[in-house]
């Protein structure tokens, strides 16, 4: 299930099926694509996306998985979706991020994370390509070697880590994290949307 809530110019996006690691069908994916474009249509200034329980996302459901959605458009049309947004996005990982769910983190502008948190994107392993975007994104935050460890190498890297890696930006006990993530969004929801749309746009 996902919930879309927004509201004074914040989005909050919270994946919640802490039941099954919060992996991810395509009806969620197709819910979170609609709850960006909704963030989107209602001029909002900050985007949260977090999720419920100790674990982000394990990526796709397995049972999906195998009837093909671990290859499906749907992720990298939600990255992208994300990474165009003109406003202050920010991911709260709330837990361990793992395969196809990398995508939409990395389409954030910030990530923030528990520091029990780890992170594999394990494609090699399992056969698949990565996202499209991918690669591009996480060269940009880790550099190539950095990125290969990950994709090619299959490596599970712990939260510290990845703080010293630039993978993630700042660590926070899970009570503090959602505390952090809308004191981050505190001046973007302060200001006009052009405005923000228009800082974002001179950081790209």
């Amino acid at each position: 299930m996902i919930h879309s809530q927004h509201r004074d110019g914040l989005s909050l996006l919270t994946i919640d099926r802490p039941d099954k690691a919060n992996a991810l069908t395509a009806a969620m994916l197709r819910d979170l694509r609609a709850g960006v474009d909704a963030a989107r249509d209602s001029g909002a200034r900050a985007l949260i996306l977090t999720g419920t329980g100790r674990i982000f996302s394990a990526g796709a459901d397995l049972d999906e998985a195998r009837a093909g959605l671990a290859t499906a458009p749907e992720w990298q049309d939600l990255s992208g979706a994300l990474a165009a947004l003109p406003c202050l996005t920010i991911a709260a990982l709330n837990g361990t991020l793992a395969g196809g769910a990398f995508g939409m983190a990395l389409a954030c502008d910030i990530r923030l994370a528990v520091p029990e948190a780890r992170f594999f994107y394990p494609v090699m392993r399992l056969g698949f390509l990565p996202q499209p975007g991918d690669p591009g994104r996480l060269v940009a935050l880790v550099g190539p070697a950095r990125a290969r460890m990950i994709l090619m190498g299959g490596a599970r890297i712990e939260a510290p880590e990845a703080l010293a890696w630039g993978l993630v930006d700042r660590l926070h006990p899970a009570p503090d994290l959602a505390d952090a993530a809308r004191a981050l969004a505190t001046d973007a929801l302060a200001a006009d949307a052009a405005h923000v749309a228009a800082i974002k746009a001179m950081t790209r």
